[in-house]
Formats: structure tokens, sequence, C-alpha cells
């Protein structure tokens, strides 16, 4: 399976911005982005660049990519399902990602980070609707119910406490004591909560 081994926060220093990549962490003194504010490399700080609009929408698009922790291929296998499907593009393809099982975990906080999260599902560590599924991008549906397997480890221990200063998106469900999370509906751009402008990721593969 691929995955993307770029430092983290080398990621966030590259945008510019926190992307929250590895959870609590980034809330603290430690983030990177907040005690070094430049690019990462040799002449990160001396860089001064020319911003085109290619190099705008290539940002953008990079910017979900990292966020999410998705590869270019997959990546654009979304965006072509998306672009194929009736409605606005962006706000369909962030409803894909959204809809990722690792972004769920993530989202309703039975995961610190979506790295994790997707950690946490590839070693068998959740159900969905009551059955094992260890794939990161699996797609929920509304009314699917994800549940941990053995809420006795060590780590869900630690999770209940948590959960408690935690909220999750209106279209997810907690369920604190039963360590359960359902998905009430579909999610849109909105509650995805991104500081991203979709149309510039849209515009980007519309033109290659």
């Amino acid at each position: 399976m691929a995955r993307l081994l770029a430092p983290k926060c080398k990621q966030c220093r590259r945008e510019g911005k926190k992307l929250f990549l590895k959870g609590e962490r980034c809330y603290t003194v430690k983030c990177a982005v907040a005690r070094r504010a430049y690019a990462p490399g040799q002449h990160g700080q001396d860089r001064r660049m020319r911003v085109s609009e290619y190099c705008t929408q290539l940002r953008e698009k990079q910017k979900v990519k990292r966020i999410y922790g998705i590869l270019e291929k997959q990546f654009r296998k979304y965006y072509e399902e998306a672009a194929r499907a009736k409605g606005d593009t962006g706000n369909l393809l962030i409803s894909i990602l959204e809809k990722r099982l690792d972004n769920v975990i993530y989202r309703s906080g039975l995961g610190s980070s979506r790295n994790q999260s997707r950690q946490l599902v590839n070693h068998g560590h959740f159900l969905v609707n009551g059955k094992r599924v260890d794939i990161p991008s699996f797609i929920v549906k509304a009314g699917d119910v994800i549940s941990v397997k053995n809420e006795k480890s060590a780590y869900f221990k630690n999770v209940r406490e948590t959960l408690k200063g935690s909220q999750a998106p209106s279209w997810i469900s907690v369920d604190e004591k039963k360590l359960e999370a359902k998905v009430n509906a579909l999610p849109n751009e909105k509650e995805a909560e991104l500081d991203v402008n979709m149309h510039q990721v849209v515009e980007y593969y519309s033109k290659i």
C-alpha cells in the first residue's frame, strides 16, 4: 500500500499554515509552523516566488491532499468521480473525502489525527455495522455505525476521557459510553471546515 512519507511538519511549513497533521501537537508551542513560519529547506527564508495562477491552483490541490493524507493517483480518482456526478464538483469532492473511514474516525474524536486514525483502521480496531473493516479509504454511508472492536485496549480507555471535551460535526453522532460513531447524513463542503479554495482545485484538474 502506497503511503505519504514526507515529514508532517514540513508539509505544513511548505503550505504556510497549520494542516493539523500531528493531532494535539499542532495546538502547542511545539508546532513547527508557529516556531518556523517559513518554507523548509536551505533557502526557505529567502525564497521569493512569483505566484502565478497555476501555482495558486497547485498549492490548493496539494493542501487538500496533505490534509487527508492521499497520494495523487487516488486523489485524481476521487476528482473524476466527483466530476462525473451531478452537482458542484468541489463540494462533491470534499463530501467523498469526508466519507473516508479514517476521516470519520478522526472527526468523531476516536483518533487524534487522520494519520493515527488511518493506522488504527489498518490494524483492524474498528467495525462498520458489526463487520471488521481495515481499509482506511472505505467510504461510509448515511446510517452506518462505526464501533470499536476491543474497548478494553489501553488506547481506547483514554479515548473516553478525550471524547468528553471534543465535539463531532453535525453529520456524526458519537456515543461516548459505547465508543460508537453513527453517520447521520452526508457531509458537505461547509461542514468540512477546511481553509481551502475548492474552486481552485477544480480549475487545476480541468486544465490538465
